[in-house]
């Protein structure tokens, strides 16, 4: 099967099973939803998650692109796919390697990560925009997928979660920041805090609006 890209239209397709539908009768079973949230943070790591969903068991509620729901409707989704999903892994890179590897690559290598990870593991791949060369498996690289795709949706679900909780834990170390509100996103408060304080070591320091300079604090 070779990679391709698909195109949709919010307003066509509603988002459902319709492309798991078809590659399972392309004769794929397992089929995973790959997507990452993180990557235009200025802090933090870039989080991916990979889930394959069973496809005779709905997803209760308004499964969407996780940035469209809110924390709670986030938090009980991503407890459901955990219990019912076949498998889900998540993968992470740190601010230090986001800087010396760039975004872009540092995203396709938290999906690796991720992909590598799952258990069973899969035999399609169906990804949020991306595609990635480094991996042999089977793969369709779906524009908005997050919207349009139950199991990327689920993937970008589960992926917002564990990377929103991480970051809650961090404000815990670095308080002066406000990582648990803004989640390292570039906010004005946060861009204020990193001209007072400097940036610590989990600012990206390649990143616009970041002081390049040596960070501040530290993790330990």
């Amino acid at each position: 099967m070779q990679d391709f890209t698909l195109t949709a239209e919010r307003s066509v397709w509603t988002i459902g099973f319709d492309f798991e539908r078809q590659a399972y009768s392309e004769g794929f079973r397992l089929i995973a939803g790959v997507d990452e949230v993180g990557r235009g943070c200025i802090a933090g790591p870039v989080v991916a998650a990979a889930c394959i969903l069973d496809i005779e068991k709905p997803v209760p509620g308004a499964l969407d692109d996780s940035k469209k729901l809110t924390a709670e409707t986030r938090n009980d989704i991503a407890a459901w796919i955990k219990e019912e999903c076949v498998g889900y892994a998540v993968g992470s890179v740190d601010a230090a390697e986001i800087d010396r590897i760039n975004i872009l690559e540092a995203t396709k290598v938290a999906m690796l990560k991720a992909i590598d990870q799952l258990e069973p593991p899969p035999d399609l791949l169906l990804i949020d925009a991306l595609r990635l060369k480094a991996c042999p498996l089977p793969q369709k690289a779906i524009i908005k997928g997050d919207s349009i795709s139950v199991s990327i949706a689920a993937a970008s679900i589960l992926a917002k979660t564990y990377r929103d909780d991480l970051m809650a834990g961090f404000d815990e170390q670095f308080p002066q920041y406000g990582f648990a509100h803004h989640k390292g996103y570039g906010c004005a408060s946060h861009y204020e805090a990193v001209r007072i304080y400097g940036p610590c070591a989990l600012h990206r320091l390649s990143f616009k609006g970041v002081v390049a300079a040596e960070p501040t604090t530290t993790l330990f």
